[in-house]
């Protein structure tokens, strides 16, 4: 499969997205009027692309998303939030979309109709990243303060909250400095994810209990990562334009903490500090503040091609398959074509989407997770008007319905059980540790 790499800077709104085949190095397009802080660019099903845009100084308007369609890509929507947005991330069905404050809110937003679900207070900062875990079942946000905060959808999505206040799964303060990427492992069984910080340092963390399982340190600011596809190396670029390319083998390792100059694998070829970096079918891409992006022999570490992006450095780099770009037939559009719509600048509070999730205290019980959400009935509708044609590809599109469907909730109920394991676990211990401050406290027991 070709693919085409999409890059954007964040300097002149002028300037916009350009878009190369990274098999030859043509240039494929060039979209203007878009510059995209760093994290504000993702990636809808292969189909959109989603681009919050840079918030003039002094400005006290709220901000602008841009929405591309890939197979119409000079015809854009523009969405109006409250507030300036810079990181966003979208789930893998394209579902929901969070965007990130620099007052510390989130938003999530329902991407088929638009609709503003949740805005919340998160962290006490400018927001600097966003990622959903690889089942959708987790939103992970890091700020300019150090700190990562790991939300549940679960709790997102609860109608019964009005309030802006969340609870979160887990806070993790191990970081110094300012959050620079968070990579979610695709590995379910494993529950990891990657954090990197301006303070020298790339963290492996348990997503659902919040432990810190390894660190590697570096001489330098790490300024953005990436894990190759089969997830056995980590690719941390660095503040002086070098890359570090580290084991990624969490659990495994000897010592908690791992010293990047023990490692003596680095790839050097950018004048300047590496702003993104990403994976395609010919290998590693990094881009840099000297404007350009390299393709990568990882093996011999020498750069196979350079993109060279017109005035300003690259923030983000997006890798989509070439054939995204043709448009889509009628066949395709019914069957497979993501709907998508203005996203909303405020919540409708009579419309917020109210999904219904029973958590039983039995361990049967605990299985009966129901959801109500209104992208699908919205799907069910598209699938009985197909149905009233009776066209093959409406079948086609039940059955691909029905097992996401089976799949969303089955890799809900088990991280619910992980999460629920995890806070009896914590329960327990806290109820020892108050018998054992009764047993040792004499005038404790008096008074009780």
């Amino acid at each position: 499969m070709k693919e085409a790499l999409v890059v954007c800077g964040d300097k002149n709104l002028r300037v916009g997205l350009t878009i190369w085949d990274i098999e030859t190095g043509d240039h494929l397009l060039h979209i203007p009027t878009c510059a995209s802080p760093s994290h504000g660019i993702t990636c809808l099903r292969n189909q959109y692309l989603i681009a919050s845009q840079i918030h003039r100084p002094g400005s006290v308007a709220g901000g602008v998303i841009f929405t591309w369609p890939f197979s119409k890509p000079r015809a854009s929507l523009r969405s109006y939030s409250a507030e300036a947005i810079e990181p966003v991330s979208s789930t893998k069905d394209g579902i929901y979309l969070a965007g990130g404050a620099t007052s510390g809110n989130v938003y999530l937003w329902e991407v088929i109709d638009g609709k503003l679900l949740k805005m919340w207070h998160a962290h006490n900062s400018p927001l600097t990243c966003l990622a959903f875990s690889d089942d959708s079942s987790l939103l992970i946000s890091g700020s300019e303060d150090g700190s990562i905060v790991v939300w549940t959808m679960i709790s997102l999505l609860d109608g019964t909250d009005s309030g802006s206040f969340h609870t979160p799964l887990s806070v993790l303060t191990a970081h110094k400095s300012f959050i620079t990427g968070l990579l979610p492992s695709s590995n379910v069984s494993n529950s990891v994810f990657v954090s990197s910080s301006l303070d020298g340092t790339c963290k492996a963390w348990d997503i659902v209990k919040g432990t810190l399982l390894q660190t590697w340190v570096f001489p330098q600011p790490i300024t953005a990562t990436v894990l190759d596809p089969a997830e056995r190396f980590l690719f941390s670029g660095c503040a002086d334009g070098r890359i570090f390319m580290s084991p990624f083998d969490v659990g495994l390792m000897k010592e908690p903490t791992v010293d990047s100059e023990e490692l003596k694998v680095e790839l050097t070829g950018h004048k300047e500090s590496i702003t993104a970096l990403t994976f395609s079918r010919s290998g590693l891409i990094s881009a840099s503040e000297d404007s350009t992006a390299c393709l990568w022999d990882v093996v011999e570490g020498v750069i196979i091609r350079r993109f060279h992006h017109q005035k300003g450095f690259i923030t983000n780099m997006v890798v989509i398959p070439k054939s995204s770009m043709v448009p889509s037939n009628n066949h395709q559009k019914k069957s497979t074509h993501l709907q998508v719509s203005l996203l909303q600048k405020y919540s409708q509070q009579n419309d917020i989407l109210k999904p219904t999730v029973t958590l039983m205290s039995s361990p049967e019980e605990q299985q009966k997770i129901t959801h109500q959400y209104q992208s699908f009935d919205l799907l069910n509708k598209q699938i009985l008007d197909l149905e009233m044609e009776r066209t093959p590809e409406a079948l086609q599109l039940k059955v691909e319905t029905n097992i996401e469907n089976r799949l969303w909730i089955n890799g809900m109920t088990k991280r619910v059980m992980e999460i629920n394991d995890h806070l009896r676990s914590r329960l327990l211990d806290l109820n020892q540790h108050r018998i054992a401050l009764e047993e040792n406290d004499p005038k404790r027991n008096k008074n009780l």
